[in-house]
């Protein structure tokens, strides 16, 4: 049985893919551009003859997906005879989350969730990568330009995600996560400001944490070209100011150990910041 894992070039399906190797598992990697990842293949939603190629012999999928592509995804899949997909989605999907109308991920778990096989949604909240975009803004302007440093949040690391979706695939179909949703954090709440503070004494680089107002980071975030998505990070991270964020206990549960911290993740990635 082999598993395909779409969005091949992510640090996530790579990490994915390495513990599936690791735990015995067939895996085939798909991508956008296959050319740039030896034996990959295509998975190109322009050209569904390319899906079919791909879904061919598969039982079990680690998808990513949005709204415009998931009803094609769940067709092929069906058409394919998968049995289980695992679905990385977003904590701001949440039913009991007031936010969750109208939200992408939202709407993507519902239409990945139409198909005949068993699926299994995981809903990370903030990813410790985004600290990438604020390498890439510290080598352009010396700093990092953010609302609301003081909201907290659990950001998780990219390899914890990868070792839930591989527990979760190992332990195949049939069982305990058909239909679930788990939410997924880090195992520390921090204020952004504590982060950032924190890629000063680990990494040693040098820079102005900005704080901006909302209409500041209204305008600096205009480029997004999402107004509802941008109205929906500002009110979300507004909420956060002075609340420690919840910590989930899905890493714990299901791989047995306590997720990675932050210190962690900048120890993992030391040319980040050089």
């Amino acid at each position: 049985m082999t598993i395909l894992i779409t969005g091949g070039r992510g640090k996530i399906a790579r990490a994915l893919a390495a513990g599936l190797v690791s735990g015995g598992r067939d895996v085939r990697i798909a991508s956008r551009s296959p050319q740039d990842l030896p034996g990959a293949v295509s998975w190109d939603f322009e050209n569904p003859s390319s899906l079919t190629a791909a879904l061919d012999g598969i039982t079990q999928v680690f998808l990513y997906a949005e709204p415009s592509t998931a009803g094609v995804f769940a067709a092929a899949a069906d058409a394919a005879g998968v049995r289980q997909v695992v679905l990385l989605s977003s904590m701001s999907s949440q039913a009991d989350n007031d936010e969750a109308a109208g939200d992408p991920h939202a709407e993507t778990e519902v239409l990945v969730g139409s198909g005949s096989y068993a699926t299994t949604y995981l809903q990370p909240g903030a990813f410790m990568t985004n600290a990438l975009f604020w390498s890439h803004s510290i080598r352009a302007t010396g700093q990092v330009r953010l609302p609301y440093l003081e909201a907290e949040e659990a950001p998780i690391h990219e390899q914890d995600i990868a070792d839930v979706a591989v527990r979760v695939l190992l332990d195949g179909p049939g069982g305990e996560h058909d239909g679930r949703g788990y939410p997924l954090t880090g195992p520390e709440s921090m204020t952004r400001r504590a982060q950032l503070a924190q890629v000063t004494e680990i990494t040693g680089a040098s820079f102005e944490a900005v704080d901006l107002t909302a209409d500041e980071a209204r305008v600096e975030m205009s480029a997004l070209g999402r107004p509802a998505q941008v109205e929906a990070l500002l009110a979300y991270w507004s909420s956060r100011v002075g609340s420690p964020h919840p910590i989930e206990p899905a890493v714990e549960k299901l791989t047995g150990r306590s997720g990675r911290t932050f210190r962690t993740w900048l120890a993992d990635h030391p040319g980040v910041f050089a």
